[in-house]
């Protein structure tokens, strides 16, 4: 029983990470004269989608005149394997926290720190070729310009602002490392209280 809340925030550290499933990871909302309320971009751990089904259509079209590629989330393997990781992820807290040896909260709040580290990189990299690699048969040329979005806060692109925020998938997975870290100190603490 005395190992029991670091035990606990463990598998909820894990189970939070399950609400990826369910809600966006991450939004791009494009606002401009012509779209007041905002072109909202959902991304999931599985899909890309948007606030209405005809979204991303939208956004591909818009993109078509200045010579971005169009998203093609069947075309992104990361929607593929992603929602392995997570469930790897899960399944690893729910094991370590039933065995329950201090190095295992360690290694797995290290493995989640080194993955989220590794997927905002892969996410940077994916928004730069998005936003460098143009047509040069594009309907609108701008010599020396890059519509890269942000990776986080606002960027102006033409007539357009970017917004890009975490969404609540996004807060989940901050909740989880949270509580993680927090189960890791316990069951530290609770073992120099031991000595």
């Amino acid at each position: 029983m005395k190992n029991l809340w670091p035990r606990l925030l463990l598998v909820l550290a894990g189970v939070c990470l399950l609400a990826l499933f369910k809600f966006p990871m991450w939004r791009i909302t494009l606002l401009a004269p012509q779209y007041p309320d905002g072109v909202h971009m959902f991304i999931h751990v599985n899909k890309i989608g948007g606030k209405t089904p005809g979204t991303l259509q939208n956004i591909n079209i818009l993109n078509h005149y200045i010579g971005m590629k169009p998203i093609e989330p069947d075309a992104i393997p990361e929607l593929t394997y992603f929602p392995y990781f997570v469930i790897g992820f899960v399944v690893l807290a729910i094991l370590f926290a039933l065995v329950d040896w201090k190095p295992l909260y360690l290694i797995w709040i290290s493995l989640l720190s080194i993955a989220l580290a590794l997927a905002v990189y892969d996410f940077y990299l994916w928004e730069y070729d998005y936003g460098h690699d143009l047509n040069p048969n594009a309907p609108m040329k701008f010599e020396g310009e890059s519509f890269q979005p942000p990776l986080f806060g606002s960027k102006i692109l033409l007539n357009f602002v970017a917004k890009s925020f975490p969404h609540i998938g996004g807060y989940f997975i901050i909740l989880s490392w949270w509580l993680a870290a927090l189960g890791t100190y316990l069951r530290s603490k609770k073992l120099q209280i031991a000595k």
